[in-house]
């Protein structure tokens, strides 16, 4: 699709001029420093730290003794033009400083050299050590004092500590950060184009995205090849036969005397049985009582934190870790500057430090009360090498309530994020939740001569102390079906009458249900990253990235918040299986990664680690270069030349090419891509325009293309009119994506708004009203503001135009 020459604005909020004072302090950190500029000239010691947003927290609280100066991330990579990799001499890689960031490293360079000490504060695992190993190489400041802090939150009593106890770089971090860059340059660069000439240009190959295709894939063939079984359940609503007004309860039937495994598979099997059943004496078997106690769950890691926001919010893991890094390198507060909310946010550890323990201790104490807290503080033990971090995710301090007043400035989305983060962490040191539960096991004997007895049983439970469920419940993927428990029986909420053995029971009524079996549900990004952490793929910091990738490749789409991979994932996941079986085995890409945890902690020298995944990929790549191209024949003929058609993957899709390309270049749309008739005109020459789709996705072009070239968006209508001149309000997008609604009479008409506009209107004045937070509208012309519900629908009479443009 042409590039538009003009691109309607995105309004204008509070929200952005917030951003953009943000934008001007995140400049002067670029630039310079984040303490007083005043100071410029004079001797100091400088601290280097990734972010500008760390720094200036880290300026309220090291003050004028300090200057502090960003690298905004890595300053040095690998080329992008070029392997970058000396295969032939133990895979020496070769670092450039890209052009962006060379006027980074040249302010770096300026401020060391009126440095007294230069202390390397990037953040505290293998990256990070990797960026301040870097930074060194790229200013030259080897044989300069250097010194490596490290801390795991941005608050005044860590930063002291950390500055306390500098140390030097450890080099087996990054040797570790080292080898996994190279491996992964390595399988990219190798696999790629191979990928480009096989299946499309375009495509990528990546060591851990891969795996993570495959199992996306894995699943997905799993489902589709599932084979549903029938099956019934049968109820029966029973009460005490003696007990005048004896509350009804249900038991599930679990089996029959004389059968090992007993199960109803067919409805005339269902009706035989209910028919027993209701010809069946009722008598109690057995009664257990006993206490169920529930532990709170750990802390969190970096996983366990995308798992629970992406069920409780639906986040991506992308979007988790920006919002948890800005609470972590600081958010400004009312009356106390900015503050390090959280500790780092990647990490596989559950540990806590004692300090936090004892404080979250207390806290719970003089909230809660004594029967809160555990007679011991509880230590949970972290999964087998987990090195990321010293700590578990935490708030800096347990006494700061989501609900404080200092928190007000927070979005909701760092709100919501900070409230699950301080929960789970003060749950973790709360007394077990108390479950009384108790369960009647029942025989039913039939009058009929010759069946033998079934068995049913019922069971019930309820809170007894709630312990750290007062604040905190680990949200689950999916609720137990039926409401039944681990073993099929049913979950009563209510409770059960007293009931003792030998008790007459009164049939009341039968209830019997068909279902099916289910195939295993497709991963959510929750599940995923789950499944990921249990084979051991990828590690804290490379979660969100690895989703993110597979994404947008192209090889897995969301269906709501399910993952599903797309045609193009099938097919390239089946060339990688069969040309590349051990780089994408899960196994081999779990070892490595065990392999990259041994480098870390020195125990193991990195090349080798490189050369044994590099050895049986040379020899794939030379054996994958004989395989024949991804091509699926269509069994029909190329109208030009008489060769068979065939169809193949292009930049956009699936489409059909006669196999004697390149003498013949017949090509054809797929279906789903051919060109859709609309009732659009086309702006240049007034004819009929068609929906194509391009590298940006799905626009409208002229069908007298190439004659004419006219084009436009493809918009989404809401059929509301636009309160400035009666135009349709349309759903647009920003050049990063984030959606608004705009008139579709633009550039004449330049209204527009983030908020989605609602079919009804103000009941005030029936100006148009904007969906708000909370189910609540919000009018744009007198700002009116209350419940959706208290909206009138909207008439014929014009719309009022708004005081200012939202």
């Amino acid at each position: 699709m042409p590039t538009k020459k003009t691109e309607q604005t995105p309004p204008k909020t509070a929200t952005k001029s917030k951003r953009s004072t943000a934008a001007r302090k995140s400049t002067r950190g670029r630039n310079g420093s984040a303490a007083t500029r005043s100071r410029s000239n004079s001797v100091h010691d400088l601290v280097i730290v990734e972010s500008p947003a760390k720094a200036r927290t880290l300026a309220g609280i090291l003050g004028s003794a300090y200057e502090i100066t960003a690298s905004v991330g890595h300053v040095r990579d690998l080329p992008r033009s070029t392997l970058g990799v000396d295969v032939d001499n133990e895979f020496e890689p070769h670092y450039i400083v890209p052009k962006e960031k060379r006027e980074v490293v040249n302010r770096i360079k300026e401020a060391a050299s009126k440095a007294n000490i230069i202390y390397l504060a990037t953040d505290p695992d293998r990256e990070g050590e990797a960026i301040s190993w870097h930074l060194v190489a790229a200013a030259g400041l080897e044989g300069r004092p250097l010194q490596r802090v490290v801390f795991h939150e941005i608050t005044p009593t860590a930063i002291q500590e950390a500055f306390l106890h500098p140390r030097d770089i450890d080099f087996a971090l990054v040797d570790a950060q080292q080898a996994r860059r190279v491996l992964d340059r390595l399988v990219g660069y190798k696999i790629s184009p191979l990928l480009w000439r096989k299946v499309r240009r375009g495509l990528s190959a990546g060591r851990v995205q891969s795996a993570a295709v495959k199992m996306v894939v894995d699943r997905e063939r799993e489902i589709q090849g599932f084979d549903a079984k029938e099956y019934w359940t049968l109820d029966a609503l029973l009460r005490k036969a003696e007990a005048t007004g004896s509350p009804e309860f249900s038991a599930r039937l679990r089996g029959q005397t004389g059968k090992r495994h007993f199960e109803i598979g067919s409805g005339e099997e269902a009706e035989r049985t209910e028919g027993l059943l209701r010809q069946s004496t009722y008598v109690v078997k057995t009664v257990h009582r006993r206490d169920i106690h529930r532990r709170p769950a750990p802390p969190f890691t970096t996983s366990t934190l995308q798992q629970d926001a992406s069920r409780r919010y639906g986040y991506t893991a992308r979007r988790t870790m920006a919002l948890a890094q800005q609470l972590y390198e600081g958010i400004e507060l009312r009356g106390s500057g900015r503050v390090g909310l959280i500790t780092y946010m990647r990490t596989d550890s559950t540990n806590l430090s004692d300090i936090a323990i004892n404080e979250i201790r207390g806290y719970v104490a003089r909230k809660f009360g004594g029967d809160f807290l555990p007679s011991a503080p509880r230590v949970y033990k972290s999964r087998k090498g987990a090195q990321e971090a010293h700590e578990a995710i935490r708030p800096t301090s347990a006494l700061r309530e989501p609900g404080a007043p200092e928190l007000r400035g927070l979005t909701t989305d760092q709100r919501r994020l900070y409230t699950l983060i301080w929960q789970r962490a003060v749950a973790c040191q709360m007394a077990d939740a108390v479950l009384d539960s108790v369960s009647v096991d029942i025989d039913a004997t039939p009058s009929v001569a010759g069946e033998a007895a079934f068995q049913l049983r019922a069971t019930a439970s309820a809170v007894r102390f709630p312990g750290y469920r007062a604040l905190y419940e680990e949200a689950r993927d999916e609720p137990a079906p039926g409401g039944t428990g681990d073993d099929g029986t049913q979950q009563l909420t209510t409770p059960l009458p007293e009931m003792t053995a030998g008790d007459l029971l009164a049939l009341r009524d039968i209830k019997k249900e068909q279902h099916f079996t289910e195939p295993p549900p497709r991963y959510t990004e929750a599940t995923l990253v789950k499944a990921l952490e249990e084979n051991g793929i990828g590690r804290p910091s490379t979660y969100a990235p690895i989703l993110s990738t597979i994404q947008d490749r192209g090889y897995v789409d969301r269906d709501g918040r399910a993952l599903k991979p797309t045609e193009l994932g099938f097919v390239v996941n089946d060339f990688m299986v069969e040309q590349f079986p051990n780089i994408i085995d899960l196994r081999f890409t779990a070892d490595m990664e065990e392999d990259l945890d041994e480098i870390a902690s020195g125990s193991r020298p990195w090349q080798p680690t490189v050369r044994e995944l590099y050895n049986p990929l040379s020899e794939a790549l030379k054996s994958a270069e004989d395989a024949p191209a991804v091509v699926q024949e269509t069994g029909e003929i190329c109208p030009e030349s008489g060769h068979p058609l065939i169809r193949r993957f292009g930049r956009f899709g699936p489409f059909f090419a006669c196999s004697g390309f390149p003498e013949c270049r017949y090509t054809r749309p797929d279906g789903d891509n051919e060109p859709q008739a609309t009732d659009e005109k086309c702006d240049v020459c007034d004819s009929a325009m068609v929906v194509k789709r391009g590298r940006f996705g799905a626009f409208l072009a002229c069908t007298r293309y190439p004659e004419c070239k006219g084009t436009k968006p493809l918009l989404q209508k809401t059929g509301i009119p636009c309160p400035l001149d009666g135009g349709e309000i349309v759903e647009r997008s920003t050049k990063k994506g984030r959606k608004f609604y705009g008139c579709s009479n633009y550039p004449k008409c330049e209204f527009t708004s983030w908020q989605r506009p609602m079919p009804q209107v103000c009941p005030q004045c029936s100006g148009m009203i904007v969906a708000e937070r909370g189910r609540k509208a919000k009018c744009t012309a007198c700002g009116w503001t209350g419940p959706a519900t208290q909206a009138k629908e909207r008439s014929d009479e014009p719309v009022k135009a708004p005081a200012a443009v939202s």
